[in-house]
């Protein structure tokens, strides 16, 4: 079984929203909802479990029935986890709550509702990446210079940017492994935790890098969700 982990707590602060981005309404859908539809119309994706506050849970439940149509889509939807003090606990708790339903070996994917416009072909990718990987990372390469600060002031060295990547999201994971990657680092260690895979890395998981895609970008400015509202707006033409 294939499960979706779509991490959908954050207050969004950075965008200066009154709400948090995932949920402002874009050409009639909130951002999140056109997340779900694309993870789970993906056809690769069993059940979703999604982290999100009380107060929002009914109303990702409507829109997404709405605008998905299809009962087997709204199936899909297996429940809510409350989102923790940091992402990573928020992971935490919601993988704890897919655990209960789903065995070691099953893959967990998972993503973030800012990010939208994920395709389906990233989706596979991570996933069939898992078939000789405990996990997978969408990756894209490093175009500029880069530079290590050792005080933040100045430089102490240049970096070779051919070995350097920056990480993306979704990122798939043997179920059984990952979760017992991030209860080894409770109870202080997992508050420093900064991506998704970095405890598969510390708990010594083999994880796959992939390609990522620059148009799967996490909207986090105003300019982004700028972006964002254009690429629907050309889309509905």
């Amino acid at each position: 079984m294939n499960i979706a982990l779509i991490l959908s707590g954050g207050s969004g602060k950075r965008l200066g929203a009154d709400i948090p981005k995932q949920y402002i309404s874009i050409r009639g859908r909130m951002i999140i909802t056109e997340c779900l539809m694309r993870v789970a119309g993906s056809g690769r994706i069993d059940k979703v479990q999604i982290v999100a506050a009380g107060e929002w849970q009914q109303k990702i439940l409507d829109e997404f029935r709405a605008c998905a149509g299809d009962d087997s889509y709204s199936a899909r939807i297996a429940g809510f986890s409350c989102p923790g003090d940091t992402r990573q606990l928020s992971i935490l708790n919601g993988i704890r709550d897919i655990a209960a339903y789903a065995s070691d070996d099953d893959l967990l994917l998972i993503h973030d509702a800012a990010r939208p416009l994920v395709a389906r072909d990233q989706i596979s990718a991570c996933l069939d990446a898992c078939r000789e990987h405990d996990g997978a990372m969408p990756v894209l390469p490093m175009k500029d210079t880069v530079y290590l600060s050792r005080d933040g002031k100045t430089v102490s060295e240049l970096l070779d940017r051919e070995r350097i990547f920056a990480g993306q999201a979704p990122e798939a994971f043997r179920l059984g492994k990952y979760l017992r990657a991030n209860e080894a680092l409770l109870p202080d260690r997992i508050l420093k935790i900064n991506g998704s895979t970095e405890p598969a890395v510390k708990y010594g998981m083999d994880i796959a890098m992939i390609p990522g895609d620059e148009g799967n970008f996490k909207i986090t400015t105003g300019k982004d969700l700028k972006a964002y509202e254009s690429i629907c707006a050309a889309r509905d033409k």
